[in-house]
């Protein structure tokens, strides 16, 4: 199965950085309600279990934030593989400009 892996440096502080993720993310969930289901989520200490369902596809990975780094992975459906990278340009993209 494909994978997909970004790790996006800052000098936030872990604490700081975490503060941004939580916020941007509950911002994602509102924004794009319309497109995505099934959103779950579930911190344990720094690092999030997260799982959706976009364009009828199960995703689901790890968002990590670490003390110098955020890093997001997880498994890819097969159809996602395909557009792997654009994936995981985008969520850098959205990642440095979070952590700026």
């Amino acid at each position: 199965m494909a994978s997909f892996h970004v790790s996006v440096p800052h000098a936030l502080g872990q604490e700081t950085a975490r503060v941004r993720v939580e916020q941007f993310l509950a911002g994602v969930e509102r924004e794009y309600a319309a497109h995505i289901s099934d959103v779950r989520g579930q911190w344990s200490d720094n690092t999030l279990q997260f799982g959706f369902v976009a364009s009828g596809m199960k995703i689901n990975g790890t968002l990590a934030v670490e003390p110098s780094a955020v890093e997001v992975s997880g498994p890819l459906p097969l159809m996602a593989a395909l557009f792997r990278g654009r994936i995981e340009q985008t969520i850098r993209e959205q990642l440095e400009k979070l952590l700026a």
